[in-house]
């Protein structure tokens, strides 16, 4: 039997983090969430202590990535995500603010699978997510490679 998504949340806007999961479980989605708040703690969670172990080997992983973080960019995990030959198959949802259609080619280029501009509108903003776990509950996710 195949291990359940688990959903990995990179976003250091607390209220949009909480906003984010509370609208992907009235979508049904009751998958396991691991929040980040910042590109450090993520990175190191995604590729272990020494940073090149596969720590997650076999797992079913989807990130869902902010660009704008305190730390360093989404780009940048995005670009280490997609470049590490265990997770590059894990599909990657960014979800920023971030509207310029320059960043929005960059990370179709580098491998995002899906780019969401968050809505301004509060309720446009939890509608947009809910739809996002909708998305979530039907598609197919590869487990990470050995």
């Amino acid at each position: 039997m195949s291990k359940p998504v688990v959903i990995i949340m990179i976003e250091d806007d607390e209220g949009h983090a909480r906003l984010i999961e509370r609208n992907i479980r009235r979508s049904g989605v009751n998958n396991e969430i691991k929040p980040f708040r910042n590109g450090t703690d993520a990175l190191n969670y995604l590729f272990g202590a020494n940073g090149n172990a596969p720590p997650h080997k076999g797992e079913t992983l989807l990130i869902l990535l902010d660009l704008n973080l305190p730390d360093m960019t989404g780009i940048d995990i995005l670009r280490q995500v997609k470049e590490n030959k265990h997770l590059k198959c894990a599909p990657v949802v960014v979800l920023t603010t971030t509207d310029d259609s320059q960043e929005i080619k960059r990370c179709y280029e580098l491998g995002c699978n899906v780019y969401i501009t968050k809505p301004v509108n509060y309720e446009s903003f939890a509608n947009a997510i809910r739809q996002l776990g909708l998305f979530f509950s039907i598609i197919q996710v590869p487990r990470t490679t050995s």
